[in-house]
């Protein structure tokens, strides 16, 4: 009974997850920056080009069907020629014209899409990210603020983000704002993200990286300058404090555990390096990159024995007392 629980929740959770996050579905023909349009804009011309050449293909057709059966026959000449034009010419001119466009577009979006504006603009941002299996790592160079599956830029500014990866090859992906760039082991890619409007954008690893490629989601917060500022500082600050005997309680049994040689809480003795940075994990959108809401239950559950949640991810399961896991997961959920 419990197995097929899991299951059931298993299938469920990403669709969950991924309808809360924005009213928007994540598609490129819905930009909402330049790097995006510029994709809408080749797979439009693509389409037209791909509608005017059947459109044409079935006048040409009824016109031969119909002028065989009014003389009988249709001429060598004009069937050479239209091979020809047909087959050889007017694919080169096609081909040729949409190779410009695509080199023109992969030439703009290696650099962002007012470069001046950005070279002006103070206190222009940086983002690193880190791919790993399964789950994003994101830093802000110059700063402590570090978090994972969860990147927040401000609105109308061009962010640049530098990818590389901590294993297999990955694919960092949010439709709405930017093409694929791939995370190559010993190389460091670099893209622009420029969002023009405030919101809540879904990205995804976009290469087959492994058994929980599905569950390698993350979020891109759109946000005012004044905001973004606010949460970067607020990001790198040390974790709070805990409030009630219950936190307390559980922030010793954090410490004492296996968590604190895995996992940072910037303020306290925990340092580990190992899974995702933890000093703010109470406020993110989900756990394990997608695979369940980051609510007391499934931080409960997967604390627990994450494998059951996501098998196959580096956290193995923790030896934590029943009755000192309710502890444990309010001081998790207190780090916000």
């Amino acid at each position: 009974m419990r197995l097929r629980f899991v299951r059931a929740w298993l299938a469920l959770a990403p669709v969950l997850l991924l309808a809360g996050c924005s009213g928007r579905a994540p598609s490129t023909l819905d930009p909402a920056g330049p790097g995006a349009r510029r994709v809408a804009s080749l797979w439009w011309l693509l389409f037209w080009i791909s509608a005017g050449v059947f459109a044409v293909f079935l006048v040409v057709l009824v016109w031969a069907v119909a002028r065989r059966h009014r003389s009988g026959s249709i001429r060598r000449g004009d069937a050479t020629r239209f091979v020809v034009v047909t087959g050889a010419v007017v694919p080169f001119v096609i081909l040729t014209g949409v190779y410009a466009v695509g080199l023109r577009d992969m030439s703009a979006l290696r650099a962002p899409e007012h470069p001046a504006a950005a070279a002006a603009a103070p206190g222009t941002v940086t983002v690193e990210v880190t791919g790993h299996q399964w789950w994003w790592e994101v830093r802000y160079p110059g700063t402590a603020a570090t978090t994972a599956n969860e990147i927040h830029v401000p609105v109308g500014t061009p962010v640049q983000v530098r990818l590389t990866t901590d294993d297999v090859l990955h694919s960092f992906w949010v439709p709405q704002l930017m093409p694929k760039t791939d995370l190559i082991a010993g190389q460091v890619n670099t893209t622009w993200i420029t969002a023009e409007e405030p919101g809540t954008y879904r990205g995804m690893c976009a290469e087959y990286c492994g058994l929980q490629h599905r569950y390698m989601h993350f979020v891109v917060v759109a946000e005012p300058r004044a905001a973004f500022d606010a949460w970067v500082a607020h990001v790198a600050s040390p974790a709070p404090s805990p409030d009630t005997a219950a936190e307390q309680r559980g922030m010793q049994v954090f410490l004492q555990t296996g968590c604190a040689a895995c996992h940072t809480v910037r303020g306290t003795p925990a340092d580990g390096t190992v899974g995702p940075d933890l000093t703010t994990v109470g406020d993110r959108w989900s756990l394990g990159a997608g695979a369940a809401p980051n609510n007391t239950g499934a931080l409960g559950g997967w604390v627990a024995n994450s494998q059951q949640v996501k098998p196959g991810n580096a956290m193995p399961p923790q030896p934590v007392p029943a009755e000192a896991l309710p502890d444990l997961v309010a001081y998790l959920r207190s780090l916000k």
